[in-house]
């Protein structure tokens, strides 16, 4: 037996040493572009690796010899014998015995990516026979990279971040950024979009307004240098730079010249902003013609109007066009419309008559990861775009809810992005990072040096890349697929790699399907993973609740609250449900933990990395059970509000308990091994903590609040065992503050009183705190035609208290929303403070909002729409958060755990 394994070593010796002395030349024709160079030089490193001597010459036309690899386009001398043909970025495989190897692309890029397929099938040696042909389904496929922080620059506010080494070192490291587009070439990735509020300042210098630069020369000079060395770079990989920006956005020196802010949602479009912006779009073009641009139109200027037509079609668009004169260039460089807080089906059918080059962009799951069956509104917007006639790109947003754990469930993304084809008719892939997109180039994980998000989330580019090439991939291949890619990763069986694919897999469902029954909202101003209180889940329009969460971005099913009042009405149920959830987020937990077990024994490779992913599949594990039980235990008490029985709220307190066990087996799994749980820690973030100044980031913060929560709550059952009827605290009136504002009208807010000026419209009933103030009344004619707009001066910190109207109609001032509006909280203003709060005859019911201001002289601009001014306070009250009860929901049950 010892003679028989030395004679099988030897053989495999001489077929190694045999291998060493094969000879390959790869052949380019004489002029070839350098994206395919650039493929053949990788395809030589490959071959060399595995034991190859390879020649690289260049020549248009040889004698043929089966040791040649020839690398070419459709049309070139050296692959014309090729008769099969592939489509935009395909390519063509071909080798038949005893004679060349042919790449042949149908373009630049095609050739690379033959030449990186061809690399990717010596195993270790070249097969002797193929037949290939390939390429791509999506016509982009593209990564996203925020030149952003997790914090606001001084001075600043949300989105304003000049390119610089102090406040991103990482974007001059050239290596980090070979290292990058490496991976994205590796995957066949073909566009790269920078996100950056205002970048114009950063990279250009306009001869009308000199002052209007960010950046000192030094920082310039650097910038250009890497905007050049970025571009080149990312064109020989067959990536295309997109740059990305926010209407209206104003540099922050040239806002100061001119008395402006930088960013003001609700200002009108004037000559002197719109001439600025022209001409550094203009300015932008002409020095690189090549890169492409992503507008936003929302957020920072107002959303759904004809502002948003005149800015794309008078401002943005002229910009690019007077570029392309300015420099004698006449292709179109590709502009894509991002359909977020805009009405894009409109602003495309005024903008395509004059620019052909556009494409569109729109969220996925909003900011999240939710669902593979999207439906409702959402859906038909994203089919709408798609059959204007453009190619029409799905964004893969923030992913608030998978933050910061590892995400790889391939079996998800496949769905997803069948659904992004078969459901939007979707044609193109914008990907952000799984996870820390606002601290990039780092992970969460509090490893001894910090973790690349290109290096830790590999599978999370990979199995989006490979899905974005082609979808339909039979499910038993991929499965062995991702066994192969996670055994070679940790050096384990194929088996075994299976099995580390099954807990991620099984761990791919938790977040998605939390968020989608019990979850505020899809965007990022909540943390899913830091968990959620109470009050929240039972009644969650008091958080101001993004309804498209649950009517587009999951599948039909119940909210907690819809499926309580269902159980107590006795009603049927419908979809996936609330307690269904919970009991198969806790069994994919499960079974998640039982696969990771299984795999760990047997890693020989990367284990400290391996470590890291079993924690995060054990916090997810626990994270699950926490939710499952305060998800029962949600129920529970909701039954009590319509039963009135102690008994309901008894049987709910076990539930709670548990749930604060499992939370605080999630924080021990997390205190040492992660810096946070979200990238985003401004004041934005809502949910389940406000987040100030970096706080309530991390599960160490949260725990002392849950196991408070479970305190009151415990208190609160004991004082109604014994004093039956036992209600909330009584809250005061809010006592009225006097402020300076010219030519105003004033009215009593209380029942029976009119509050408009042209119409009869009385108060019908309103939340007691309300009734000592004096609102302002305003014309409801002139709130739909004008924005509203507040000039006043106060002496003394003061609130100015302001009524929402309680339903989505274009006759309203839609309420601040920090989904579509990243200026909706610069006044405190984005948390409902008192729900349903106003019953007014004809109209939805009224949410209270609270905007907070400091002495001094203001004007406040709150946009279109009807709304109802309810005065002033004094600032230093406090105003509660609560509801009001004047929507059908009489009984509120918030205080058994405030």
């Amino acid at each position: 037996m010892h003679r028989f394994f030395l004679f099988l070593s030897l053989l495999f010796a001489f077929h190694i040493q045999g291998q060493a002395q094969q000879k390959l030349t790869l052949v380019l024709p004489s002029k070839s572009p350098e994206r395919v160079s650039f493929g053949a030089e990788k395809l030589q490193q490959k071959l060399q690796a595995a034991g190859y001597q390879v020649t690289l010459v260049r020549k248009d036309q040889l004698k043929a010899d089966p040791s040649q690899i020839r690398i070419g386009i459709a049309g070139d001398v050296l692959v014309q014998s090729v008769t099969e043909k592939s489509g935009k970025e395909g390519f063509v495989l071909h080798k038949e015995k005893g004679q060349p190897w042919f790449i042949k692309g149908s373009d630049a890029s095609g050739a690379l990516y033959g030449c990186l397929e061809l690399a990717s099938r010596l195993q270790p040696q070249l097969p002797e026979t193929l037949h290939l042909t390939d390429q791509p389904e999506m016509v982009l496929r593209g990564t996203c990279i925020g030149i952003q922080k997790p914090y606001y620059l001084p001075g600043r506010t949300v989105y304003e971040y000049p390119y610089t080494p102090e406040t991103f070192p990482w974007f001059y490291d050239k290596e980090l950024w070979i290292q990058y587009l490496d991976m994205m070439v590796e995957n066949r990735y073909n566009s790269l979009y920078l996100w950056n509020g205002h970048p114009f300042a950063s990279l250009v210098k306009l001869k009308e307004y000199p002052y209007a630069v960010e950046v000192d020369d030094a920082t310039f000079k650097k910038n250009e240098e890497m905007f050049r060395f970025l571009t080149q770079e990312a064109d020989k990989r067959g990536i295309w730079v997109i740059q990305m920006f926010y209407n209206i956005l104003l540099s922050k020196p040239f806002a100061e010249k001119h008395n402006l802010k930088t960013q003001d949602r609700e200002r009108p479009i004037t000559p002197l902003m719109a001439d600025y912006t022209r001409k550094s779009i203009t300015a932008f073009v002409a020095k690189y013609p090549n890169v492409g641009l992503l507008i936003t139109l929302g957020e920072a200027m107002e959303g759904v109007g004809q502002d948003d037509v005149d800015w794309f079609t008078k401002t943005i668009i002229p910009g690019v066009q007077d570029g392309l004169k300015t420099i004698g260039q006449k292709t179109e460089p590709p502009i894509v419309l991002r359909a977020h807080d805009t009405d894009a089906p409109r602003v495309m059918k005024s903008a395509l008559p004059l620019y052909k080059n556009l494409y569109t962009m729109a969220k996925f799951n909003g900011e999240a990861l939710t669902t593979y069956t999207p439906r409702g509104k959402w859906a038909e917007l994203h089919r709408t775009l798609s059959n204007i006639g453009t190619v029409h790109i799905e964004n893969v947003h923030i992913l608030a809810n998978l933050e910061p754990f590892r995400y790889g469930s391939a079996d998800f993304v496949q769905k997803s992005v069948q659904a992004m084809h078969n459901v939007y008719g979707a044609n193109g892939l914008h990907l952000y990072p799984q996870a820390s997109y606002w601290d990039w180039p780092y992970a969460a994980d509090a490893a001894p040096k910090r973790l690349l998000q290109v290096d830790r989330d590999w599978i999370w580019y990979q199995t989006w890349a490979r899905y974005a090439w082609k979808a339909n991939r039979d499910r038993a291949g991929e499965v062995a697929y991702w066994g192969h890619e996670l055994a070679q990763k940790y050096g384990l069986p194929l088996e075994k790699g299976k099995a580390v694919l099954e807990a991620y897999e099984q761990t791919g469902e938790i977040s998605p399907k939390l968020l989608r029954r019990y979850g505020i909202t899809d965007g990022n101003r909540q943390t899913l993973t830091l968990g959620m209180l109470m009050t929240q889940l039972i009644n969650p329009w008091r958080y101001g609740l993004f309804t498209l969460l649950y009517e587009s971005e999951a599948p039909e099913g119940e909210m907690i609250i819809e499926y309580a009042e269902k159980e107590a009405k006795q009603e049927k149920h419908l979809g996936e449900t609330p307690i269904r959830v919970a009991e198969e987020v806790v069994e994919h937990g499960k079974k998640a933990v039982r696969a990771i077990d299984e795999a760990t024994p047997a890693v020989t490779k990367d284990q400290e990395e391996f470590k890291r992913l079993r924690n995060d599949v054990y916090a997810q594990n626990a994270m699950a059970q926490f939710y499952a039980d305060k998800a029962r235990a949600a129920v529970a008490v909701l039954r009590y509000k319509y039963s009135g029985k102690v008994e309901d709220l008894e049987k709910a307190l076990p539930l709670l308990k548990s749930s604060v066990a499992h939370y605080a087996e999630l924080t021990k799994l997390t205190k040492d091994t992660y810096l946070y749980a979200n990238s985003m820690q401004t004041a934005q973030r809502k949910i389940p903590m406000r987040g100030v100044n970096a706080t309530y980031k991390n599960w160490y913060e949260m725990l002392p609040v849950f196991e408070k929560e479970l305190r009151t709550f415990e208190r609160k059952i004991d004082s109604l065992k014994a004093h039956t009827g036992a209600t909330a605290q009584q809250r005061l009136a809010f006592k009225p503050a006097t402020v300076q504002l010219t030519n105003a009208s004033y009215f009593p807010v209380k029942a029976g009183e009119s509050i408009y000026a042209d119409t009869l419209a009385k108060i019908v009933a309103l939340t007691p705190e309300l009734k000592d103030l004096k609102g302002l009344k305003m014309s409801k004619k002139q709130q739909r035609s004008e924005r509203t707009t507040l000039t006043f001066r106060t002496d003394k910190l003061v609130k100015l208290l302001v009524g929402f109207y309680n339903e989505k109609n274009p006759a309203y001032l839609w309420a601040p929303e920090l989904e579509t509006d990243a200026s909706a909280n610069d006044y405190g203003q984005a948390e409902i403070k008192i729900s349903n709060a106003i019953q007014i005859e004809g109209f939805p019911p009224v949410h209270v909002h609270a905007f907070t201001f400091a002495p001094g002289n203001h004007t406040l601009h709150l946009g279109r729409g009807q709304c109802v001014l309810l005065g002033f306070v004094e600032g230093a009250q406090e105003i509660p958060v609560f509801d009001g009860g004047l929507a059908g929901n009489q009984k509120n049950i918030d205080w058994l755990f405030e």
